[in-house]
């Protein structure tokens, strides 16, 4: 344990606080910089959200707005994402330690981040109000907020439901 760690002394707490822990990064990885013990977390935050903008890019052509039309790519591709950020989510906490320290920094941050748009949302919202379709531009807005936190939530309880479920010894995490 690092001294600033330790229980307050005369002078009071450190004002920088306890180091901030992760818990993708394990315990086990001493931190003494910024880069030490993340390179391998920045190289597969990085990977993942080069996949992600991609995906994200191929959408966006295979299925293309018009403008002033309502932005259903981008819509479908939020919910989407954020249907599998809550079964990513929900899984890493009920399969943990089973899973390896970078599958939440490579799927999560990496590439449902880089999937997902929450700009190009806001930019489609703009569009609409600009093309005077202010009804739209409303539903666009907050119909997209109310799917996103809708769908992760739903997705991430189905997901704990499930693997809560599953035979014992299944997936590999049987308990000793």
């Amino acid at each position: 344990m690092k001294p600033r760690d330790q229980a307050p002394g005369p002078a009071g707490p450190d004002p920088a606080g306890p180091d901030p822990a992760d818990p993708d990064v394990g315990a086990d990885v001493p931190v003494r910089g910024l880069w030490d013990g993340q390179g391998p977390v920045f190289a597969v935050v990085a990977a993942g959200g080069a996949l992600g903008a991609v995906a994200r890019y191929g959408a966006a052509v295979l299925w293309p707005t018009v403008g002033g039309a309502f932005p259903w790519t981008t819509f479908l591709v939020n919910v989407v994402g954020c249907a599998l950020i809550g079964v990513l989510m929900a899984s890493v906490a009920e399969l943990r330690p089973h899973t390896h320290r970078l599958v939440r920094p490579f799927l999560g941050t990496g590439v449902l981040g880089g999937f997902t748009t929450f700009s190009t949302y806001v930019l489609d919202v703009r569009g609409l109000l600009v093309a005077g379709r202010y009804v739209a531009a409303a539903g666009c807005l907050f119909g997209t907020m109310a799917a996103a936190v809708l769908t992760v939530w739903g997705s991430a309880s189905l997901a704990r439901y499930v693997l809560r479920e599953r035979p014992a010894g299944a997936l590999g995490t049987e308990e000793a």
